[in-house]
């Protein structure tokens, strides 16, 4: 079982900056794919970004040029650079794991994007 920890959110005004961390239990290359999702009130969880055991990425469309997903192989830690943050980025991230066709969630942190 591949436990998540994430660590990031806050508050943060429209324009400005957040890095959030997801620190798996296991040797992140044994993982099939890492990645963000982020769900707002009242709305289902999407998709953010994606990382697979070799780097292939996929972003979402809202968020391509903004975000940036990268790994630290040494703390097997996934990163999630997040520039330009608009109000409509507010919302729970969560880290996701997906391993041998099993999906591992973080418990969730909160970004609020507003001034």
């Amino acid at each position: 079982q591949v436990q998540l920890v994430e660590s990031g959110g806050g508050l943060v005004q429209p324009g400005g900056s957040l890095r959030l961390s997801c620190a798996a239990s296991e040797n992140i290359f044994s993982i099939n794919a890492m990645g963000w999702y982020r769900q707002a009130p009242g709305k289902e969880r999407e998709l953010v970004v994606t990382i697979t055991s070799r780097g292939s990425t996929n972003y979402a469309d809202s968020v391509k040029g903004r975000f940036t997903i990268s790994r630290d192989i040494t703390k097997n830690t996934v990163y999630l650079r997040m520039n330009d943050l608009k109000p409509e980025d507010t919302a729970v991230y969560y880290c996701n794991a997906r391993k041998r066709d099993v999906n591992y969630w973080g418990q969730g942190t909160q970004v609020t994007v507003s001034s």
